[in-house]
């Protein structure tokens, strides 16, 4: 092989050293005899054999100079003079977006190619593998593999996605799923997103030795509008798809898009749907059709009082003890009367519509899913508002007890079994929760059979088969976790719209109640007794949903996966 000049000159000066040194050693009067000989060990492995004839120079060009030459018929690339000296760098002709399609994992995990599942299970395979297992990406945007990604334009969009999904109450898992997603379909394959509750980070490392890219984005405003979260899910799926080509502007364009829509109900429908809320979880629970009316009213006056509050500028939980007050007087002013009617149904009907139940799953996802920050604080926030809703109701009984009111807390759990009056309106308060959390109109069918379901098997098992409320309920919720994780797989979007509405009529309205009027007679330890009950009465439904959804991925076969038994367990925890 041709060798450089530096190289050629370098064995010149050897040949000639080696020629004229014996004579200038004898003229000294030292001979070749006083000459270290070589060893055996200097000998080159390379050496011509005995009786082979070889030209001198022939020899000398034709036979290579290190071990570690390049072999006769591959192209040596030079070394970058300007380039990083380093053994860290990459190769000249390393590219991810050319790099083979088949990758090979250390021992113990599963070669997979998940090309056919939808982006969530793939998303979520590859954040919970290992970083230095993870296979390489199969960027599905053309653009991306043409003239390389955009860096910045990429991160930023990434971050406004991911800004989209959180402020809708999506949980943290899924958040940074679909930012993985959106970033490795444009072709950054080393990001790594970061989700707490009220900042998103991403950071992209474009080799060992390059400087990371690092962007994040504060979540300052949250909103219940399924419609966008629903829309955001479209894009990313649309994004990841390999038959659908979306550049960067185009990605950008539709998100703006979203942004600008307007919610699918006016203002006055969603007050209406806190009404008929408020009169369905009143009937559910016993009441009549006095009760049924009083509580509308009652949840309509504490839904425009929040407006109030809410277009002031005051915090959200002060709008909670406003909203609570209203249902709590008509039920005072009703048991002040003559009239024979369930006043305790009245503000009981009024709690079904403030209790956060979307806040609370998302939190016991959350921290079921090894995200304990982000858990942490909307449990917090869920405290905060379970607080507002207490004083609020509080507030009220103490006034109604000065006026000569004289609740009686045991009429609360004693509820009329009325089966078929009972899953109408349970059907009825799942559908007008799904107008308050602005769903699509084809959802609202669905998640409006899901909460009559789930309404049937917790009265079965409750009444029928006298299973205590805890347990029943968690039963219920694990069905409307799975119908509703099946159902999202079948519409390819997210699980919220199916899941949140229809745990309207397990959530404990009547327990709450139940221990505020303790409070308020001054018998606190039954009061928290009652209270620590509706707490576990919350977390048995939030458990109840995960479990429901995690047992529908656990039989979802991804395509390509070894098995479904090796899918990776939720990361930060112990993965056994």
């Amino acid at each position: 092989m041709p060798l450089s000049p530096r190289i050629k000159v370098f064995r010149i000066l050897i040949r000639a050293g080696s020629g004229t040194g014996g004579r200038v050693a004898e003229g000294e009067g030292s001979g070749t005899e006083d000459r270290k000989p070589k060893s055996d060990e200097a000998r080159s492995a390379f050496s011509v054999p005995d009786g082979v004839g070889v030209e001198p120079e022939a020899a000398e060009e034709d036979q290579p100079t290190s071990e570690f030459a390049v072999p006769d018929g591959l192209a040596s690339v030079p070394a970058d003079p300007d380039g990083p000296a380093s053994a860290f760098a990459p190769p000249h002709t390393y590219s991810a977006a050319h790099s083979p399609p088949a990758y090979t994992g250390t021992p113990g995990f599963p070669v997979t190619r998940m090309k056919e599942s939808p982006w969530q299970d793939r998303m979520r395979t590859v954040l919970r593998m290992p970083v230095d297992v993870r296979p390489v990406p199969e960027p599905s945007q053309r653009l991306a593999v043409e003239t390389g990604p955009a860096v910045g334009r990429v991160l930023d969009l990434t971050l406004r996605i991911g800004e989209l999904l959180l402020s809708g109450g999506e949980g943290a898992e899924d958040v940074e799923a679909a930012m993985f997603a959106v970033a490795r379909s444009y072709g950054l394959d080393r990001c790594e997103p970061t989700v707490t509750f009220t900042l998103l980070s991403i950071t992209h490392q474009p080799s060992l030795v390059d400087d990371p890219v690092s962007a994040n984005r504060t979540v300052r405003r949250r909103g219940t509008d399924y419609t966008r979260l629903s829309a955001v899910f479209r894009l990313v799926n649309d994004i990841t798809a390999h038959e659908v080509e979306i550049s960067l502007e185009d990605a950008y364009r539709r998100l703006a898009e979203i942004r600008r829509n307007r919610h699918p109900y006016p203002g006055w429908v969603l007050t209406a749907a806190a009404g008929l809320l408020a009169g369905a979880a009143s009937t559910l629970v016993g009441g009549g059709v006095l009760v049924f009316f009083a509580a509308a009213l009652g949840a309509v006056l504490g839904d425009r009082l929040a407006w109030l509050c809410a277009g002031r500028g005051l915090p959200e939980f002060y709008q909670f003890v406003v909203a609570a007050m209203p249902p709590a007087a008509m039920g005072v002013a009703l048991k002040m009367t003559d009239l024979d009617v369930r006043s305790s149904a009245v503000i009981t009907g009024g709690l079904f519509a403030l209790l956060p139940g979307r806040a609370l799953v998302a939190a016991v996802q959350d921290g079921l899913t090894g995200y304990y920050i982000t858990a942490s604080a909307r449990l917090l926030e869920v405290m905060y508002l379970f607080i507002g809703i207490i004083m609020g109701v509080l507030v009220v009984l103490f006034v109604g007890v000065q006026f000569g009111s004289n609740p009686q807390p045991e009429d609360v759990l004693q509820i009329e079994q009325r089966p078929l009056l009972q899953i109408v309106a349970s059907m009825v308060l799942v559908f007008t929760f799904a107008i308050l959390l602005q769903q699509e109109r084809s959802t609202v069918w669905f998640v409006t059979l899901n909460g009559g379901i789930a309404w049937v098997i917790y009265g079965a098992l409750h009444y029928a088969a006298k299973m205590p409320p805890v347990p029943s309920t968690a039963i219920a919720a694990g069905l409307v976790g799975l119908f509703g994780q099946l159902l999202a797989r079948h519409r390819f979007s997210s699980a919220l719209p199916f899941v949140t509405a229809a745990i309207g009529p397990l959530l404990p309205g009547s327990a709450t109640y139940y221990g505020l009027l303790l409070i308020a007679e001054d018998r606190l330890n039954e009061g928290l007794g009652s209270l620590t009950n509706a707490a576990a009465i919350a977390l048995a439904i939030a458990i109840g949903v995960n479990l429901g959804s995690e047992t529908s991925r656990l039989f979802m076969r991804i395509p390509g996966a070894a098995s479904a038994a090796k899918r990776g367990a939720a990361k930060r925890t112990r993965g056994f």
